[in-house]
């Protein structure tokens, strides 16, 4: 049972932001603005969203990508923060899960995802 309030105010929120629509499977650049000291820049971070969790203003999303050396990093985003500047979506995956946990354990072209065909 939540406040009455509270889901007002988060109601608010969501509305403002212009988020597209994207899922699981789905390539992503996350625009991020980062502070450091006194100067504030926004770095891309671009890889495969592997699962959505949470509703309303609390919804997150983590995106997967290979870093430098073929090691995987994983990064979870707040789909309402402020630092997001914009989310592009880049390609559309055809998967079967909510859930892509398991491409932490695949490596090269095993880690595939095959793009959606639009009809």
């Amino acid at each position: 049972m939540r406040n009455k309030y509270i889901e007002a105010f988060e109601k608010a929120q969501v509305e403002t932001k212009e988020i597209p629509d994207f899922r699981a499977g789905d390539t992503v650049r996350v625009a991020v603005r980062i502070k450091e000291g006194d100067k504030e820049r926004v770095q891309n971070y671009e890889g495969i969203c592997i699962a959505i969790r949470g509703e309303g203003t609390g919804k997150t999303f983590n995106v997967r990508k290979i870093g430098a050396n073929n090691v995987g990093v994983e990064r979870i985003f707040p789909l309402y923060s402020d630092s997001i500047e914009s989310i592009e979506v880049l390609r559309r995956g055809r998967v079967r899960r909510a859930k892509l946990f398991y491409l932490r354990d695949l490596r090269g072209k095993a880690a595939r995802i095959k793009e959606l065909r639009r009809k």
